[in-house]
């Protein structure tokens, strides 16, 4: 079983994929349509690693929680935050910032050892982790 894709409702459809695409280097999707629910949405796409995210705006959606920063995200449950490896947390950080995204944790070391993280929101505030692990997620000294 594999990740496919994360789903993440948006006020502006169109500015939200224009900064996905723009900031992140992904492909836009042909954009759908249920316009029985007053749904539109979008794919954003990572042809070469296999990844997306599904950008999603319904008429009448409201905001959620916008958390200042990663401990206060997490007071609140359910999906807190989409979480991108890279393979450089600091620079890839200072791409979003110059893409308008907003600072929630500066690049520093992550709790788990030889990795490093960071956090920003994009325009409209949901959260994004960068990390630059070299294993599977979960992995210890001595696996693989």
């Amino acid at each position: 079983m594999n990740l496919d894709h994360v789903g993440l409702s948006v006020a502006d459809l169109d500015a939200q994929a224009r900064w996905y695409a723009g900031a992140l280097d992904l492909e836009e999707s042909t954009p759908f349509a249920l316009e029985p629910l007053g749904l539109r949405g979008v794919f954003l796409v990572d042809r070469e690693h296999g990844w997306a995210i599904e950008l999603l705006h319904r008429t009448g959606s409201r905001p959620g929680l916008q958390a200042a920063d990663p401990p206060e995200a997490i007071l609140t449950q359910g999906y807190g935050h989409i979480c991108l490896r890279v393979e450089d947390v600091d620079a890839t950080y200072d791409r979003l910032i110059a893409a308008g995204a907003t600072d929630r944790m500066a690049p520093r070391p992550a709790p788990e050892p030889g990795v490093r993280m960071a956090f920003v929101a994009d325009p409209e505030g949901h959260l994004i982790e960068l990390l630059d692990r070299g294993g599977p997620v979960g992995w210890r000294d001595g696996e693989a």
